[in-house]
């Protein structure tokens, strides 16, 4: 029995590489560091020959302009049980990615947009929109609540993480209409992993008459350009997704106990379910929008833009920052078991401990399934996506992702607004700086 899962490491890194140098902006004309930034991709280098991460995806903005471009790895046949001859698909930077949790972000900057246009208000009971919702004293959640992680209703019933459920709407629907909540509304901070995302698109459904893939099409996929960013895809589309891969070392009790309370099965059970293509193609809030790093950089790139991009305005500048609004200071999260800031959809950074580093108390993003990012951080005027295909819980390089946007903030200190009709103005106040472990190897820094 394996205890440890991990990808085969090619020994020519390059052959599996792809860097997008035309894209790429060089960081000094941004008031960037082109040496700190070349750190960045060395700590992604690490963290893919660990072999924990089998696909590798990253694209960082400054200003609105890419600075990196890149990916690694190999999007099928090369995970822990796949063997040496199973034929592989190199991953590139248009290859489209679930980012799962993240998921919750754009549901929520979807939500926020509803609110804005009047087809829905986030201080409604949800049960003003879904009657049978107000079962067993659940009248008094809001949709605020269910964005906030408070409405009490974290624990998602192992019946509905079944893909024959999970494709039946109204089934689904029965089950969260049945659930008996753990703590009242308003209350307790925990982290809602999947009910959330449901609730949210019946109440889309209800407002707007259309399924909430329907109005992500028409309000934010369509308008913006994208070519993904949608919950799940055509099955035309299924075979383009990255697949994910359970890897890291094996997960024990009471870890595993925690983890099902969260997710309403196994961490390794949720990774080949994800594979499927009846999950591929179904529409999970929460877990299920599909993107590349360059959309989920752009779209955060919209809203540190204040809802705008490239001329399209979707939001309101007021709707943006209601929608990141700190709503809750490190409070211990009673499922993740961690102090975490959470706003209106986005958890934020924070002045010492966070995922997105040190000094990054104005940071919005959010995280998903188990090492993906999309973030924006205001003050720096950066934007930023991470895809990995590896779902790990526990693995020794983990120190290599954690520090990956703390290095990219100390690459481009914290900047002036652009100045008008110039191109940007000079960088300052630089972040701490994190330790990068090892030296970029320089044929690697010409890859390509």
């Amino acid at each position: 029995m394996a205890f440890y899962f991990r990808s085969q490491v090619p020994e020519d890194i390059d052959s599996v590489t792809t860097i997008r140098h035309d894209d790429e902006v060089p960081a000094k004309q941004l008031g960037g560091d082109p040496d700190e930034l070349e750190k960045v991709w060395d700590l992604v280098l690490s963290l893919y020959e660990s072999g924990i991460q089998p696909a590798i995806q990253i694209c960082i903005r400054r200003h609105g302009e890419i600075v990196m471009n890149r990916s690694i790895g190999y999007t099928k046949g090369n995970g822990p049980k796949d063997s040496p001859n199973t034929p592989k698909t190199m991953v590139t930077p248009d290859t489209p990615f679930n980012i799962f949790s993240s998921s919750k972000a754009n549901t929520a900057t979807l939500i926020h947009l509803l609110d804005e246009r009047g087809v829905l208000h986030v201080d409604d009971p949800v049960c003003h929109y879904i009657p049978d919702f107000a079962r067993h004293g659940k009248e008094s959640i809001t949709i605020k609540h269910l964005l906030n992680h408070r409405a009490g209703i974290s624990s998602i019933p192992s019946a509905a993480m079944k893909l024959d459920v999970l494709s039946d709407p109204a089934a689904l629907l029965e089950l969260l209409c049945d659930l008996e909540p753990d703590t009242r509304a308003g209350g307790r901070l925990a982290y809602h992993a999947i009910t959330g995302g449901f609730v949210l698109a019946e109440v889309v459904q209800r407002a707007a008459g259309k399924s909430i893939r329907t109005v992500m099409n028409e309000e934010i996929v369509k308008p913006l350009g994208f070519r993904w960013m949608n919950y799940g895809v055509p099955n035309r589309d299924v075979a383009k997704v990255a697949d994910s891969y359970f890897t890291g070392a094996r997960i024990v009790p009471p870890m595993t106990r925690m983890i099902h309370r969260l997710l309403g099965m196994q961490l390794h059970e949720v990774t080949e379910m994800s594979n499927d293509p009846r999950f591929l193609t179904a529409i999970i809030p929460s877990a299920n929008v599909i993107a590349t790093a360059d959309e989920l950089s752009r779209f955060y790139q919209m809203l540190l833009n204040g809802g705008e991009l490239d001329g399209v305005r979707l939001l309101e500048k007021r709707t943006v920052r209601r929608a990141t609004a700190e709503q809750s200071w490190m409070e211990p999260d009673m499922k993740l078991f961690a102090p975490i800031r959470y706003s209106q959809g986005f958890m934020l950074g924070a002045d010492c401990v966070s995922v997105f580093g040190p000094d990054t108390d104005k940071v919005f993003g959010h995280l998903g399934l188990t090492n993906i990012m999309g973030w924006a951080d205001p003050e720096r005027q950066i934007t930023g996506a991470l895809m990995t295909s590896g779902k790990p819980m526990i693995y020794p390089g983990i120190w290599n992702w954690y520090t990956i946007p703390w290095q990219i903030a100390t690459a481009f200190g914290k900047a002036h607004p652009r100045a008008a009709g110039g191109r940007k103005t000079k960088a300052k106040a630089k972040a701490r700086k994190p330790p990068v472990r090892r030296k970029a190897q320089s044929k690697r820094r010409n890859a390509g």
